[in-house]
């Protein structure tokens, strides 16, 4: 399967004052504003590039352990994932996946086993350069 996706960007003013807005093609980001304060302090109001490296991150692992999980034969009820990116002197220098997850009839081990084949074979995390690390837990 062979596609693009196409998002975004538009910046007015300098980096520290000025302010910018994301869109995508699909109009899930629609003009989402974005400025230093919301990437580099606490703004509320807005996005910020980490943030949805994590989402896109996030979101890519989950939908590939589903697909793994269900090539072993199990059906996950649930699979929930959080992506914690660290950004230091200039770079992504790690993404942490922690992820939950419901799937009957797994052993703790196979899930773990499958959780880390999706943690490498994810397209988001070939991309990355960042260490990426995992904690899995099957809920039962």
């Amino acid at each position: 399967m062979n596609f693009t996706r196409n998002a975004s960007a538009h910046w007015e003013g300098t980096g520290k004052e000025g302010k910018g807005t994301l869109s995508t093609a699909t109009k899930a980001l629609d003009k989402t504003r974005y400025s230093f304060n919301t990437r580099f302090e606490d703004g509320s109001v807005g996005t910020n590039p980490e943030e949805l490296i994590g989402a896109a991150h996030a979101g890519c692992y989950t939908m590939q352990l589903s697909f793994l999980l269900s090539e072993e034969g199990f059906k996950p009820s649930n699979l929930d994932t959080k992506a914690k990116v660290t950004f230091e002197d200039g770079e992504i220098t790690k993404i942490h996946l922690d992820l939950k997850g419901e799937v009957e009839n797994i052993s703790a081990d196979k899930f773990k086993e499958i959780a880390e084949k999706a943690k490498k074979v994810c397209p988001v995390s070939k991309l990355v350069k960042a260490e990426v690390s995992l904690n899995a837990e099957l809920i039962k």
